[in-house]
C-alpha cells in the first residue's frame, strides 16, 4: 500500500475508534526514517493500548504488519512502525510533554475526510 494511503487509512482507524486529536503529519522532506507520522491520543492508557490494537488488528487484517512496536507495556506512548508511517499513540499528558507537532512543526500537515460521527 502507497504511504499516503496507508496513514490516511491508519488515522481513519483511530478516529473511528474514538481516538483524541487524530493528525497526519508529512516528514518525508524532512527524515530519510519515515514518510508520514500519524499521531493520536487516547482518554486513558486502557484507551491508548485499545487504540494502537485496533490499528494492528484492522491493519494484519490486509497482512500489514508492523515493523516493530514499542511502549505497550508503559501504555503511555505506543509506537507502531510500519516503514513509511510511524503511529504514534499517546496518553494526553505524555503527548503534550513530548510535543511531537512542535518538534515537527516543518512538517506538512496531511488533510484527512474522516466519516461523520453517527
Amino acid at each position: 500500500m502507497e504511504s499516503f494511503a496507508l496513514a490516511t487509512k491508519i488515522a481513519r482507524i483511530l478516529d473511528k475508534k474514538k481516538a483524541q486529536e487524530v493528525k497526519a503529519l508529512k516528514v518525508r522532506d524532512l527524515t530519510v526514517l519515515t514518510d508520514y507520522f500519524v499521531i493520536a491520543s487516547g482518554t486513558s492508557t486502557t484507551q491508548v493500548k485499545s487504540l494502537a490494537e485496533e490499528v494492528e488488528f484492522q491493519l494484519e487484517q490486509e497482512g500489514i504488519r508492523p515493523l516493530r512496536t514499542e511502549g505497550y507495556d508503559s501504555k503511555n506512548w505506543i509506537l507502531l512502525d510500519y516503514g513509511e508511517v510511524i503511529v504514534h499513540v499517546f496518553y494526553p499528558q505524555t503527548r503534550e510533554f513530548y510535543d511531537l507537532e512542535h518538534l515537527w512543526a516543518d512538517a506538512d500537515p496531511v488533510e484527512i475526510e474522516f466519516e461523520a460521527a453517527e
